[in-house]
C-alpha cells in the first residue's frame, strides 16, 4: 500500500510517501480502505517527536488517528461489520506507527462506528478526535442546561465543534474566543465571540454581567488563556484543559485527553449527517500532498480542520 511515513522525527519535511506492506489484519479487526484521514495538531506533535515519553513508537510511523473509509475486511472474532460497510474512527492505538494516512489501516472494531450514508468521507474524516474532544471535555465538566460556557479558540478544530455541541447539551450561552476575522463564523456557530488578548477577562465580564464569571470554561489555547480562565470560572473543576495536563492537575482543574468511543462517535456523526452540527473543512489534500497539510496546520489560524483526501 502506499502510505505517508517516517524513519526520523523532525519538521514537516521528514513526511514521505512510501511503499509499505499492507497491514495485518488482527481476530478482532477490521481493515478499512481509507477515503480521508484527519490531520490534526497531535499529528504534527507526534512527527516532531514531542510524544515519545507518553506513548511507545515505531517507525517508519504512518501518522494519523483520523479516518473515514469502507471496511475491505474484517477479523475472524467481528461480526459486527461486513466488507462494504461505510465507517469512521477515532484510530488513537496504544502504540504509535500504524496510523490512518494510508490506503489501508487495520483498527481494532470497538474504535469503529458506521458513517451515516448522507455523510461525505471528507467530514467523517474531520470529525473523530476533534469532536470527541470535544465532547468528552464538555462531559468531563458537566455542561448541561442553563449553563454558561466560554470556549478558546472557538473557530479551531476542536473549538467550533464544542461551541455546537455544547448547545446540544443544554448551554443556555456559549462565549467563544477568536480573532475579530472569525467572529462572525463564530456567531454562526451559535456562539457570542470575544477578541482573545490581555482584555479578555474584563470582556467576558461586560458580556455577562453579574459577578463576571462563566459557569464552564474549556482551554483548548494554555498559556495566558488558562490563566485568564482560572479567574474566569466560578468552580476550578469546571474548567477542563486540552493542553494544561500537568499544571491543570495541579490546579484542581480537569485534563481532558480524549478517548475512542464508537458510540459517541455515532453520536456525533449524526448530529452533523441531520445538520444539527456543522463542521468546518478549511481545506482539503491529496495523501501525497501530507507535508503541504501539516505546513498549513503548523502555520495557524485555521479555521476548522484540515484534511487529507486517499
Amino acid at each position: 500500500m502506499k502510505a505517508i511515513a517516517l524513519t526520523r522525527f523532525g519538521d514537516a519535511d521528514v513526511l514521505s510517501l512510501q511503499e509499505l506492506p499492507d497491514p495485518l489484519l488482527g481476530p478482532d479487526q477490521v481493515l478499512v480502505e481509507v477515503r480521508a484521514a484527519g490531520v490534526n495538531p497531535v499529528d504534527t506533535k507526534i512527527r516532531a517527536g514531542y510524544l515519545q515519553g507518553l506513548l511507545p513508537h515505531h517507525t517508519p510511523l504512518i501518522p494519523g488517528w483520523d479516518v473515514s473509509g469502507v471496511v475491505r475486511a474484517v477479523g475472524i472474532g467481528v461480526q459486527a461489520w461486513k466488507p462494504g460497510d461505510e465507517v469512521l474512527a477515532y484510530a488513537r492505538k496504544d502504540h504509535v506507527q500504524f496510523g490512518t494516512y494510508a490506503e489501508l489501516v487495520a483498527l481494532p472494531d470497538r474504535m469503529v462506528a458506521r458513517k451515516p450514508s448522507t455523510l461525505d468521507f471528507v467530514t467523517a474524516a474531520a470529525l473523530p478526535l476533534a469532536g470527541l474532544t470535544a465532547l468528552q471535555s464538555l462531559k468531563a465538566v458537566g455542561t448541561g442546561p442553563g449553563d454558561v460556557v466560554l470556549v478558546h479558540a472557538a473557530a479551531g478544530g476542536v473549538g467550533h465543534l464544542q461551541v455546537q455541541i455544547a448547545r446540544e447539551l443544554g448551554a443556555a450561552r456559549v462565549l467563544g474566543t477568536a480573532s475579530p476575522r472569525n467572529h462572525e463564523f463564530v456567531r454562526s456557530l451559535g456562539a457570542e465571540p470575544v477578541a482573545y488578548g490581555d482584555a479578555l477577562v474584563d470582556s467576558v465580564a461586560e458580556l455577562v454581567g453579574g459577578d463576571g464569571q462563566v459557569d464552564v470554561v474549556v482551554d483548548n489555547v494554555g498559556g495566558m488563556a488558562f490563566e485568564q480562565s482560572l479567574r474566569l470560572v466560578r468552580d476550578r473543576a469546571r474548567l477542563t484543559s486540552i493542553v494544561e495536563g500537568p499544571r491543570a492537575l495541579e490546579l484542581g482543574v480537569v485534563n481532558t485527553w480524549a478517548r475512542p468511543d464508537a458510540e459517541q462517535t455515532r453520536w456525533l456523526a449524526d448530529l452533523v449527517a441531520a445538520g444539527s452540527v456543522h463542521v468546518e473543512v478549511q481545506q482539503t489534500f491529496p495523501l501525497a500532498e501530507a507535508v503541504k497539510a501539516h505546513k498549513v496546520l503548523e502555520g495557524g489560524h485555521v479555521r476548522g480542520k484540515v484534511v487529507l483526501t486517499v
